[in-house]
């Protein structure tokens, strides 16, 4: 790609409209070639609408970027039960913020996109699982399903004669486990939002035990566009293996933070030229390219293609593509403590890797910042993340694991400057080396004899 005109890399789609006055009523979304794609879509045989999607390459957008047409094609025909259509609305990823502006500004998008995937999979139920507290979406989210209902896109004879089409707006209770796909299911049955065993998967039994697809937002909001414009349009864009746009979201010590849509396979530095690069007189120190659970990458891997691919083989997942980036004024230690006592917070405590394992790593890591370590803890640390990591039963033991290890292997100097002393019997020198205030009052506390007991230990 071209680093002469960044700006020349944006493939507004989504977010073409987003800054038009009443961007998110059906009137706007209908001046953009809105609900054209649901037409081409209903003309076609539910098996065609899938295989057209999974010939196309559209990878999931929610994390993992399993391709979608192959999820809808798990759903098992003529079973004579119910087919289910969920789309994942829970954004609470740390640092991730695509799909509630995306809701916000263009919900037409995504209701457009569940028809279509209904059509597909053979379903008459819908369901949105939005995250309860952005009541403006929320309330933004209720007025577009009932305009549609009123245009007859949804409800009777939506899917053609005979066919009807409901779809629900649910709003969890705030609950970051239930962005996982079969916790989310058990909330939206009325239970306690804890992971499934699986098998079975819910393409064979989900919600209420029937065939359910579980999507995130984006991917089926980027079903409409892709049906109307066509398969070569979408496989123009981004790489081989990650065909066409996405949305980035890019935060933290930047210029100009914000949604930034582009092929996949744009790399940071294009989009940091894009945003007016780091805030001034800073530089880039390191950055998740998928949010906190993803492992952190640094300054070395500006030029990595953001792509499922790319990013893989730099040693970290793309996951939702937060990309949040921090300079140089940052302690690694402070964040890691920080992401580490939300995924603590947020465990459902349902195994006992991840309820047990994120509460040990916080203490330690609260030690650590502190300068209440001692080396020993640094070894302990990657212990206590590699019994969390593969062994719980979902991805956030995963996801807590993941600062961890990363931010070891590349910043181990930083932590051993909080549990090693510069100088025998130097306790102040202890702690956060960018926050010395806060470590001269430590050493000053009602800590400091055991501080100085340690040193001479």
């Amino acid at each position: 790609m071209t680093t002469e005109s960044p700006e020349k890399l944006l493939t507004p789609v989504l977010s073409e409209f987003w800054d038009q006055p009443e961007s998110w009523t059906l009137e706007t979304y209908r001046r953009h070639h809105g609900y054209e794609g649901l037409r081409k879509a209903l003309e076609m045989p539910p098996d065609d609408v899938i295989a057209y999607v999974k010939d196309a390459g559209l990878r999931g957008r929610g994390g993992a970027g399993f391709p979608a047409g192959m999820k809808w094609q798990f759903i098992p025909q003529g079973d004579d039960k119910p087919h289910y259509l969920v789309v994942n609305a829970d954004e609470s990823e740390p640092g991730t913020c695509k799909d509630i502006p995306l809701l916000f500004a263009n919900p037409h998008s995504l209701i457009e996109g569940m028809v279509i995937a209904c059509h597909a999979i053979r379903s008459n139920h819908a369901f949105i699982y939005l995250r309860g507290e952005v009541v403006p979406v929320l309330r933004r989210l209720h007025l577009a399903v009932r305009e549609a209902y009123e245009a007859g896109y949804l409800g009777k004879d939506a899917l053609g004669p005979g066919k009807n089409l409901e779809l629900t707006v649910h709003a969890g209770a705030g609950a970051y486990i239930c962005g996982e796909e079969t916790a989310l299911l058990d909330s939206l049955e009325g239970r306690r939002g804890q992971p499934r065993l699986r098998p079975p998967f819910p393409a064979v039994a989900g919600l209420y035990a029937c065939p359910t697809v579980v999507n995130n937002v984006e991917t089926i909001a980027s079903v409409p566009t892709l049906i109307r414009e066509g398969q070569d349009w979408f496989r123009g864009m981004g790489s081989e293996k990650s065909p066409g746009f996405t949305l980035y979201s890019l935060s933290g010590h930047v210029a100009r933070p914000g949604q930034y849509e582009a092929p996949l396979g744009v790399t940071l530095r294009q989009l940091l030229d894009m945003s007016g690069g780091m805030r001034p007189g800073h530089q880039l120190k390191f950055w998740t390219p998928g949010g906190s659970s993803t492992p952190m990458l640094t300054d070395e891997h500006l030029d990595v293609p953001l792509d499922y691919e790319g990013v893989g083989e730099a040693g970290s997942m793309l996951g939702t593509k937060a990309l949040q980036c921090f300079d140089e004024t940052t302690c690694v230690v402070r964040a890691v403590t920080r992401w580490t006592e939300f995924y603590a917070h947020e465990s459902c405590g349902k195994c006992t890797p991840c309820r047990e394992g994120t509460y040990w790593l916080v203490q330690l890591l609260r030690d650590i910042e502190a300068g209440r370590g001692v080396p020993g803890d640094l070894d302990k640390l990657d212990s206590i993340a590699d019994t969390i990591n593969g062994k719980s039963f979902c991805a956030l033991g995963d996801g807590a694991a993941a600062p961890i290890f990363s931010s070891l292997k590349y910043f181990r100097e930083e932590y051993e400057q909080h549990v090693a002393p510069r100088s025998p019997g130097d306790a102040t020198a202890r702690g956060c080396p960018f926050d010395p205030a806060a470590t001269t009052a430590w050493a000053d506390g009602p800590h400091a004899k055991t501080a100085h007991q340690e040193v001479k230990a």
